[in-house]
Parts: structure tokens; sequence; C-alpha cells
């Protein structure tokens, strides 16, 4: 390609002085995602010829877990009928029923079709609802860890607090964590199955908020203050292993519904991160505020995908036989892992993990702090334990402090996500972590 002999190079500082004195205040003081920092320096491993395992991404690969064949079959269908224009805003009205038709099923709930609206992905909807529902200044709580919650306080310029949660109940919350601080709370956010933890919400804990949400706006209306909603994501609902269940609080309190926002979609559940397609269910009054803010930022998932994810997700006997595969192939590999961690901990090593309940992640434990390399550094923090990890075992993992946890609350605690590996490759991780682990002093 032939360039112009007087070709004007842009500098890379160029702008950078005005920058500082010309971005918003929510610009400034935003930062970026910590875990991809964390993936970059992984890549550049990788470019290097490194061995590396990769268990920061919450993200599938496809080599992995490629989407399923059929799925795949209907999106190229799609494609070549043509369907590569605008989508209305509010979704497609048939993918819109056909995730009504999946609530009755699966949640027992009947939503009116004006509170669900198609959009691209569970980000999206994780940030409208703390646009539409909190003021800058409000309060939004949650427990810790938990996925990007933390962050949104900077781009909603919202008040944020995080509650540790505790290791022996799963880093899953419970009212009576929550409940001493929601009192000027606008908006509490929940995940189930959760990122990071793969920790599942016991049914009977999912009850006891729907039973406070209820209570504490009796209370507030009395008083004529603003509700508190709900927040509550479930991507990987379809990932729930053994007698762990996945349940919605308005399927086990109905009268909290009017303060119950839903976000899920097909990201996680069909490997399908990349195609960008989620629903939000939630009133009617509240959906018609995410369909507005959603044209004016473009949040609407594509429409073949939409075209697509109709079709998938009526033939129930595809979707069925793809999760017990989906949830075999996630279950060994990390159950692999999980055993492989506990079988370091009974020759001795300060490691140690949370059995599988759900999504494709694992909580590890590595109580490192104060260990000496053979470097003779002394490991103090779990940012220390990660990069000595990743660079003398290519074992790569994800801090809790990615996730809202504070310094001195991490205790060694990290996510493993199996998205990008085979059992194989953890097979072969775990030799390379003991000698890790035994070459500390």
């Amino acid at each position: 390609m032939e360039q112009a002999k007087n070709l004007i190079r842009i500098p890379t500082d160029t702008g950078a002085e005005a920058a500082k004195r010309g971005l918003s205040h929510m610009a400034s003081s935003m930062s970026g995602s910590s875990i991809l920092r964390v993936a970059q320096e992984i890549r550049n491993m990788l470019d290097r010829g490194e061995e590396v395992t990769n268990l920061t991404v919450g993200d599938f690969s496809p080599k992995q877990f490629p989407i399923p064949e059929l799925f795949a079959q209907y999106l190229n269908e799609a494609v070549s009928d043509g369907h590569t224009n605008y989508p209305p805003s509010t979704g497609i009205p048939d993918l819109r029923m056909a995730v009504k038709e999946s609530f009755m099923r699966n949640h027992n709930l009947d939503y009116p079709i004006d509170g669900i609206a198609i959009i691209s992905g569970g980000r999206p909807s994780l940030y409208a609802a703390y646009q539409l529902l909190v003021d800058p200044g409000e309060l939004v709580l949650f427990p810790v860890p938990s996925w990007n919650n933390h962050n949104y306080g900077d781009t909603c310029q919202v008040k944020v607090r995080g509650i540790q949660t505790r290791r022996e109940d799963s880093f899953q919350p419970t009212v009576d964590l929550l409940k001493p601080h929601a009192r000027d709370a606008r908006m509490i956010v929940l995940n189930t199955p959760q990122n990071p933890s793969g920790g599942v919400m016991p049914e009977k804990d999912l009850r006891e908020f729907g039973e406070f949400l209820i209570e504490e706006n009796d209370r507030r209306k009395e008083s004529g203050e603003k509700p508190l909603y709900l927040l509550f994501d479930q991507i990987y609902s379809l990932l729930t292993f053994d007698d762990h269940k996945h349940f919605s609080p308005v399927q086990l309190v109905p009268e909290c519904a009017p303060y119950v926002i839903h976000c899920d979609g097909i990201s996680k559940s069909f490997a399908a991160t990349g195609l960008r397609c989620g629903w939000f269910v939630a009133p009617p009054a509240i959906t018609k505020k995410l369909v507005a803010l959603g044209t004016h930022i473009g949040t609407w998932a594509p429409l073949p995908v939409q075209v697509a994810t109709a079709k998938w997700l009526r033939n129930l006997p595809a979707i069925d036989a793809w999760r017990d595969d989906m949830i075999r192939r996630v279950r060994n590999r990390l159950d692999c892992l999980h055993t492989g961690l506990q079988q370091l901990k009974s020759e001795g090593f300060n490691c140690d993990s949370i059995e599988p309940q759900g999504a494709i992640y694992i909580s590890a434990q590595f109580q490192l702090a104060g260990k000496t390399t053979p470097s003779g550094t002394v490991l103090e923090t779990n940012q220390d334990i990660r990069a000595y990890l990743l660079q003398s075992a290519g074992f790569a993992i994800v801090p809790f402090a990615a996730f809202g946890v504070e310094q001195d609350e991490e205790n060694g605690w990290f996510r493993a996500s199996v998205g990008a590996v085979s059992v194989n490759d953890l097979e072969l991780s775990l030799p390379r972590l003991r000698d890790a682990l035994k070459a500390l002093k």
C-alpha cells in the first residue's frame, strides 16, 4: 500500500497535556479493568513462547467450548436470509417472546412482554440499571468479591459499598450480612451462580432477600423514601452442579417483583460471549426507560444473533443436550483443578479451594504471604503471589482485589477460570505449580 510522501505523523503524546485539563471528572477518576491488564501480561508471555495455563479470563476459548453447532447453523441462516440491518430498539418480538417463554419454563414467572428488552449482553444491562435507578452520590450495595461493581462507582458517579463475604458461606451473601448497610442504599446487586467465586446462593437466602425487599420497601413507602431495588445478575443460571439449584427471588417471593431487575443472556450458558445478546427482564416502567437509553447509545444485540437466539431458545431438546454436555465439560475441568489443589494441600502446601458449585470458576487460596522466593524476594501481597505463580509456574489467576476485596481481606484468595483450558492443560500445570510452591522458603 503506497503512502503519501508528505505523510503527517501524529506523535503518541498528542493531546496528553490537554486531556489532563479537559477530561471529565468521571473519565479522570475511572480506571480500566485490572483483569484485562493481567491478560495483557499473559499475552506478552505467550508471544515470547512461554508456557502459561491461562485461568484468568471469564470467557470461553472457541477451541475448548465452541458455541452449539445448531446455534451456529441458525446464525449462518439468519445472515444468509438478510437479517443484517438494525433491529427494533426493544429487540425483535420473536426473541422477546422466546425469553418470556423461557422465564415461564425455568422460573414459573410470566412477565409482561413490555418488561422484556433485548440488549447487547449482560454488561450493558448492569450499567443501564445503575444509570436508570441510582442518582449520582446515592449508594449501591453489593457483596465482595463481585464482578465489576466497584468500577461502576466511578463510571456512574455513585457511592458503592462492598460487604466482605465469608469463606464458610462459599463467598455468598446473606440478608443478615447486607441488611445493616441497606438503610440508605438505592440498589443491591447480586449475582448467582457467582463470578468470581463459583458459588451458588441457596434457595433459603434468596427467599430471605425477597422478603427483605418487601419489608424495606413497605417501610420506605410509608416514610416517602425512594425504593430499594435488587439488580439480579443470573447470566450463569444454567451452569449449576449437583444439588445446587438456581432460583429467582421473584420466583420464591412474587410480591418483590416491583423491585427486581433480571439480567441474563446467551454469553455464559451457551459459550457465546462474543455474540453479544442478552435480555433485561424487569417491571415494564423500568424496561421502557432502558429501551429509551439504548436508542441513544446503540446497545441492541445484532439482528442475526437475535433471530438465531429466538430459534435456539425454543429448541428444548437441543438445549437440554447442550446443557448436560456443557456442565460435564466444565465440571471435568473444575474438578481436575479442585482435586489437584486439594492434593497439594494434603502434601502440606499452603493452598486450598472450594468445591465447585456453578459457573466456570473456582475460588483458590494460596496463603504464601511471608514466603521467600528463590531470588530472595519476600511475598507480601496477593499481587506478589499472583506474579510469582505466573512467572515461576505459568499459572495465571486473578486476585480477589480485582473483584472489590480490600487488600487486608484477600487472605490469599484468587479466581481461577476454566473457560480457556483443557483438562490436559490443567494436568500439565499442576506439577509446575507444585515445583513453584516447593521452591518457596
